[in-house]
């Protein structure tokens, strides 16, 4: 255990002016409250916190960050209390050492509900100050170290695969690589220890071949750059089996095909001998494809600077070089560490290399729960890196695999709400494209779009899903008030009665509701029924038959369907129809695909549990499926909206064609010339002769899709149309 005279020397060696009376307090009161606490390992409690004061002195960090860590577990662990510190070592230090402790005090129904509310409490704390991540992950690496001692193997992966899927991503975030590196070889020494063994054995047998190889190529690279004029540093090291391991299953390859498994570094004076050194070496070596990254001219996001490349080295050995500045190597090996300013209080989280920071604090925002926010977090963390420029030439970098949509959100969140196109490099493109370094992106907004629910399908980046799912539910909740509204009036009228909030007030107790809108929103979702809600309130009414007010009983409904496809509004069925209109697919209303009702079919509407309703045509085929359920039928109608058009729907056709030249082209032109547009095609049936297919058409209503099989049956290269009902 480091003593206290050491942990003094240790800041003031590269602090002469730490204030050492608060550090010797802080070791003296930390001692003290952790008392005869013991570890795991069996070592006193309190030499944790002071290696994790080691670590930190090791950062070079300022003083207040040294004293935290000496403090960081006496909220669990002791009595001491937050006024308490506040008191003894000033307000910052309290702050800091609350940020810090773990929170398993809280009352967690899961180790994933931990794991995720652990991490939603410190990117708040974090937010801050960034002193609180440089805490918490010395806190983890003191831990990991010492992992070994715990005798539970469950509880060992948890905390190896906490520390690799959440800490040492953070590590990297803030560019501190031999602490994520670190933090990666003792969590996979836990997670998969044959498979570090197996990288460990190839690696011993390749150095045993050649022990002297690393030293050879790093004499012969010196040797290059001198004859160019360039004196350099060059040093040459194996990588680590955790990298090695990934890269192997990353890119499915062997042991042998990686060319980066030794690793040289070339540390010159400025950045003008960086790119000098990379000519002179592309110059005399033959050059890996795909291999040469720049992140001089674009940094990575968390400050990184480097060029890196890949050549068939001097023995012939594939090697990756790294040729850097010694500003940037320190800012490589200790990513904010490297900049902390003592005097005025380390950097800013507002500065850019913090954005991804602020983009988490963004999900955490719109994220309902700490699962949803860990499941976006490691999207946010995990995924390589693609650079995008906007038309002013603002860097926006963006997981791979990323789309428009993404990009639209990464700018603000407001523009991705409203995006409605994009161009790429000029092009108008879909929404889905994937971005590809260098793409310029102009995204088109309007004021009248809102988010689908399609892009969720498609976006990658946390932010983007958070965005879009914080709207479907705000909307969802929106559309069940609606309904849930309607089918309470309805229940109601047909009693005698007037929906009231007092009423409804009086009974969501009832139904373990917080509010009357929780309550009338659970009806329209189908949760609870309308007419309970109605015998809930007025306990003396009589119950009626099952489905009661609700139901369209299937007889009656037949009855007056007619033939599929008329025009026009259905009679009036039992009681009072509840108007809808064309909402977002997937909300509280929305329409089958079985039948793909337009406005002037008749339509009713069946409940579906959690979901709310859904519209089919009343000759639909599927509504025998319900016969046995009547309570779960409602009459519904279209809205005077929907009926006058303005709306865009889908409508099915079943199409017979010619097989001959041209006769694509004609079905195509006679959709489009009445105002049609198709959105989906497919052949279900093909023969010398003819090719049956099924084709969805946007269109405004039933009699636009009649008028557009009139039309089209009257076309010659097309032999037979009729309406899908499946």
């Amino acid at each position: 255990m480091i003593r206290q005279f050491e942990l003094v020397e240790r800041v003031q060696s590269y602090d002469p002016d730490a204030d050492e009376d608060i550090l010797n307090r802080a070791y003296v009161y930390g001692l003290k409250k952790h008392g005869n606490q013991l570890r795991a390992s069996g070592d006193p409690y309190f030499s944790h916190p002071v290696e994790v004061a080691g670590l930190l002195a090791e950062m070079r960090l300022d003083t207040d960050s040294i004293v935290t860590g000496l403090l960081h577990d006496t909220l669990e662990d002791t009595d001491a209390t937050r006024d308490e510190i506040a008191s003894l070592f000033g307000e910052d230090i309290a702050r800091l050492v609350d940020g810090v402790t773990k929170l398993s005090r809280l009352e967690i129904q899961s180790e994933s509900t931990k794991e995720a509310e652990n991490l939603r409490k410190l990117v708040l704390a974090m937010s801050s100050d960034i002193r609180v991540l440089l805490v918490k992950l010395a806190d983890r690496l003191h831990n990991m170290r010492t992992l070994h001692h715990i005798k539970e193997p469950a509880r060992r992966r948890r905390i190896a695969r906490e520390t690799m899927d959440l800490y040492a991503p953070l590590a990297s975030r803030i560019g501190m690589e031999n602490v994520k590196r670190e933090l990666e070889e003792l969590a996979f020494a836990e997670l998969n220890p044959d498979g570090r063994a197996s990288v460990l054995a190839r690696q011993g047998y390749l150095r045993e071949r050649g022990d002297k190889l690393v030293p050879q190529i790093e004499v012969e690279l010196v040797r290059t750059l001198k004859e160019g004029g360039l004196e350099a540093q060059v040093s040459g090291r194996e990588k680590t089996p955790y990298s090695i391991w990934r890269k192997m299953q990353t890119k499915n390859v062997s042991f042998e095909q990686l060319s980066d498994i030794m690793a040289f570094r070339i540390i010159v004076a400025d950045v003008g001998q960086c790119y000098q050194a990379l000519g002179l070496l592309h110059g005399r070596y033959q050059v890996l494809p795909q291999r040469f990254k720049d992140y001089i001219s674009v940094p990575k996001p968390n400050g990184y600077r480097s060029l890196h490349t890949g050549v068939i080295g001097p023995l012939g050995q594939r090697i990756e070089i790294q040729i850097r500045t010694e500003e940037m190597q320190d800012q490589a090996e200790r990513g904010v560490a490297a900049h902390w300013i003592y005097k005025q209080g380390g950097p800013s989280t507002d500065a850019p290399q913090y954005a991804w920071l602020r983009s988490l604090m963004d999900i955490l925002d719109k994220a309902p729960n700490a699962e949803e926010f860990l499941e976006h977090t490691k999207l946010e963390m995990f995924q390589d890196q693609v650079f995008c420029f906007t038309p002013k030439g603002k860097l926006i970098a963006l997981p791979r695999g990323a789309t428009p949509i993404d990009f639209a959100y990464a700018v603000h969140s407001q523009v991705g709400d409203t995006c409605v196109g994009a161009k790429i490099n000029g092009r108008m493109l879909p929404l889905r494209t994937q971005l590809s370094n260098g793409d310029q992106v102009d995204i088109i907004t309007s004021k009248a779009q809102t988010p689908s629910p399609t892009w969720e399908r498609f976006v990658v980046t946390g932010k983007a899903k958070a965005a879009i799912r914080r709207f479907i539910r705000t909307r969802q909740r929106e559309q069940y008030i609606q309904l849930g509204k309607s089918l309470l009036e309805k229940a109601f009228h047909e009693e005698g009665y007037e929906v009231t909030e007092k009423g409804l007030d009086g009974v969501r107790i009832n139904f373990k509701q917080a509010s009357t809108d929780d309550l009338i929103a659970t009806v329209g979702a189908g949760l609870v029924g309308a007419r309970e809600v109605l015998t809930a309130v007025y306990p003396g009414l009589k119950q009626p038959r099952k489905g009661g007010a609700d139901i369209v009983p299937i007889s009656r409904a037949r009855s007056k369907s007619g033939k599929a496809g008329e025009g026009g509004r259905a009679g009036s069925l039992e009681g009072e129809r509840i108007p809808i209109r064309g909402l977002i697919p997937g909300m509280a209303v929305h329409f089958a695909r079985c039948c793909h009702p337009l406005p002037g079919d008749r339509i009713v509407g069946i409940i579906t549990t959690g979901k709310g309703v859904t519209i089919h045509t009343i000759d639909c085929a599927t509504l025998e499926s319900f016969s046995e359920a009547p309570e779960r039928w409602i009459d519904v109608g279209w809205d005077s909206v929907s009926e006058g058009g303005g709306g865009v729907y889908t409508g099915r056709l079943k199409i017979t064609v010619a097989n001959q030249p041209g006769s694509l082209s004609s079905l195509s032109t006679v959709i489009a010339r009445h105002e049609g547009n198709i959105s989906n095609l497919r052949i279900v049936n093909r023969s010398m002769d003819f090719f049956d297919m099924v084709i969805d058409v946007e269109v405004s209503d039933v009699k636009h899709l009649a008028d557009i099989t009139a039309a089209l049956r009257a076309t010659p290269a097309i032999n037979a149309v009729e309406r899908a009902r499946n």
